[in-house]
């Protein structure tokens, strides 16, 4: 008797070689293996998403003021200089990029008819390092056709940072606004919906002023009370130290009805927040924050271990700490 033919397993497409791009989750991997793309490659990507880094604006200037325009400033913009090369990959010519807190509709960036780039810093983030989502929305502003918004995508796991596509040499100098005209070329021109929909951004707007004797602090007015959010790099663990030796002493106020109320946790980076009277202004609290910056700076010079005053008022600290992200 004849032995039945072996049933001929259906083959399977060779995987192709290089980096394999992202798809959705049920869509066959490209790699060519037949399986859907959660199954095979896609488990990689899931596993980058995952990755946190703690502080994704480390090894840029100005890490401080990355992290307050990204959680605490409403409206302001930042000029950006690309890396040497980085411009030669952009369709057409690149005579700026700007970075903004936010942009119309939450765009991760926008490519201007002339070419510029605006790349939006508040945007969802679709991996667990912030500074890989906006370098790959930056690059994908470099490859958009001038006149058009950029999409939002899910971020390329392995792809580049903006730690590697900026000029790292270059200063990083906020300019906060008052409103969000710096969305249009134009904005006494806006009419219609263009026009409403800037009125009401702008009227969401918290008012924020940055101080200018010292680094990476910021006023902001509210209905209640007025406050400072300073963002500092002192690592937290010494910062909370000095705050409470300081705060023990009786010199954790900014003068008459300030009060030093907690901190938030940001991106790796701690933002210590004063309350402060309704009239009290940016200018203000210009030389009351100098000042505090001396006696924080001669603490942070001179560690030593707390007393039990202290030690109650780093618990006090640490109960009122928030994190942000």
């Amino acid at each position: 008797m004849a032995k039945k033919a072996a049933k001929k397993q259906p083959s399977q497409s060779t995987a192709v070689e290089g980096e394999v791009p992202v798809v959705g989750a049920r869509e066959a991997c490209p790699c060519g293996s037949g399986r859907r793309y959660k199954a095979c490659h896609g488990r990689q990507a899931a596993h980058a998403v995952q990755e946190l880094v703690h502080r994704p604006f480390e090894g840029l200037p100005g890490e401080a003021d990355w992290v307050a325009l990204r959680e605490l400033v409403p409206a302001a913009t930042v000029p950006l200089v690309l890396a040497a090369g980085v411009a030669d990959e952009a369709v057409g010519e690149v005579p700026s990029v700007t970075l903004a807190t936010v942009l119309p509709l939450a765009w991760p960036a926008l490519r201007r008819p002339d070419g510029s780039i605006l790349l939006g810093l508040q945007t969802q983030s679709s991996s667990g390092d912030l500074s890989r989502d906006l370098a790959d929305a930056l690059e994908l502003a470099l490859a958009t056709e001038p006149g058009t918004p950029v999409p939002a995508r899910r971020t390329n796991p392995g792809g580049r940072r903006l730690q590697e596509l900026l000029d790292t040499t270059a200063a990083f100098v906020p300019e906060v606004h008052t409103g969000f005209e710096f969305w249009l070329e134009d904005a006494e021109s806006a009419t219609g919906e263009v026009a409403a929909s800037l009125e009401r951004a702008n009227a969401s707007a918290i008012p924020t002023e940055k101080l200018a004797g010292v680094d990476s602090a910021y006023w902001c007015g509210t209905p209640d009370k007025n406050h400072l959010r300073w963002v500092m790099d002192v690592p937290e663990e010494q910062l909370l130290d000095a705050l409470s030796r300081l705060s023990a002493a009786g010199d954790s106020s900014l003068g008459e009805g300030t009060k030093l109320v907690g901190s938030f946790r940001a991106h790796g980076l701690t933002v210590p927040v004063w309350d402060l009277p309704l009239e009290m202004t940016a200018a203000d609290v210009e030389k009351p924050a100098v000042e505090f910056a001396g006696k924080l700076a001669a603490v942070l010079a001179a560690p030593a271990p707390l007393t039990a005053e202290e030690r109650r008022a780093r618990a006090n600290l640490v109960s009122r700490q928030i994190t942000l992200n």
